[in-house]
């Protein structure tokens, strides 16, 4: 199989979706890989490691674009990598569709076969694909958040551990998955006040069980959330519904209820975000303000530490890519649970039902059952 590595081209993007050796182990395998011209510079990975790994580099995306069976990247498709797409061609990445109708539809004008790293599925109905990047982007929402409650940065001017004789900063977590574990865990240890809630009582009871004494968890309401809101420095919003767009928990009117000067991070904006006034920022510029509340919406958060981030990541797609790469891709997505839950597009059909429903594009359903 010929399989392409572009370099990624979305802003602030410094992760590249292989590593060399992840090279060395397709082309030792009989296969061709197509390997863009700096595209593992971002990541501290140069052109002479690919190539020693035994792929070929090629200077811009054309060939890689123009001759790969399957286009492994990081991110999703931006228009001008779209308008190199061609039918039947499979890309393997971040596509996040719920969030995106003029990708989803983009996408599907060209006729490729989406697989979507988010949406891939274990034999025990986890995502082991989303989970690196999840638990890097947890740990960074407190990095990220408690720099922007410092003053400059237009925050309320608060050292999130508090020191002697003053209080901590509070932190409310909104979701006890893997974003959010990791997000409590690194507030509660800076010494936070923390405040975790879900609506899953066994997951919450697990929290409790593991987390230090400075980590509460609250049932999730609509009630509980908006007392909740009153007390925080910074809300981490850390909601998953897998595929599809994430709900909407804090509304605009709510931010009136909140201390001035404190920080939401909307770690799920790639997914459409849990705050009504969230949009996706920028590395470059990563926050704006609403209502005096200091918005965090990068969508692409663990780009900033490309290093971590594309070993992290390439250490749990690399299998996946040898299993893609070892037979004819239509058999592969038929004969793997895991790929038929990374489908999420092909032939100009939607293959994945909350992509379908979040843009009301049911008709174009190839399987409706699913």
């Amino acid at each position: 199989m010929i399989i392409g590595l572009p370099r990624e081209i979305k802003p602030d993007e410094y992760r590249v979706a292989m590593l060399p050796v992840g090279v060395e182990l397709l082309t030792g395998g009989g296969h061709e890989v197509l390997i863009e011209s700096g595209a593992g510079l971002g990541s501290g990975y140069g052109d002479d490691a690919y190539a020693a790994a035994g792929g070929r580099i090629v200077e811009g995306p054309e060939e890689v674009f123009g001759r790969a069976e399957l286009i492994v990247k990081v991110k999703e498709p931006q228009p001008r990598e779209i308008a190199r797409l061609r039918p039947g061609q499979a890309v393997f990445a971040y596509f996040h569709f719920a969030a995106d109708r003029d990708l989803t539809e983009a996408c599907l004008e060209a006729g490729i076969t989406a697989l979507a790293y988010e949406t891939l599925t274990d034999g025990d109905g986890r995502l082991p694909l989303l989970t690196p990047m999840s638990e890097i982007a947890g740990r960074m929402s407190i990095q990220e958040g408690a720099k922007y409650l410092e003053k400059p940065q237009l925050g309320r001017g608060i050292l999130l551990g508090g020191v002697t004789g003053v209080e901590p900063g509070t932190v409310l977590v909104l979701g006890g998955g893997v974003v959010g574990f990791n997000a409590a865990r690194a507030a509660a240890g800076l010494g936070a006040r923390v405040v975790v809630m879900d609506v899953n009582l066994d997951r919450l009871r697990y929290i409790d069980e593991v987390m230090p004494p400075n980590v509460e968890e609250i049932y999730s309401d609509p009630h509980a959330i908006t007392a909740a809101l009153r007390e925080a420095d910074l809300v981490v919003g850390a909601v998953l519904i897998p595929g599809g767009r994430t709900p909407v928990l804090i509304e605009r009117s709510m931010l009136r209820t909140m201390k001035p000067g404190a920080v939401i991070v909307d770690v799920g904006v790639d997914q459409g975000g849990c705050v009504e006034t969230s949009r996706p920022t920028t590395h470059s510029n990563p926050t704006f303000v609403v209502d005096d509340i200091v918005h965090y919406c990068v969508a692409n958060m663990p780009g900033a530490v490309g290093r971590t981030s594309t070993q992290a990541l390439c250490h749990a797609t690399q299998p996946y890519v040898l299993k893609l790469a070892a037979g004819p891709l239509d058999e592969r997505i038929a004969g793997s649970g895991e790929f038929a839950g990374a489908l999420n597009m092909r032939n100009g059909r939607l293959t994945h039902s909350a992509v379908a429903r979040a843009h009301g594009m049911e008709s174009l359903l190839e399987t409706p059952d699913r």
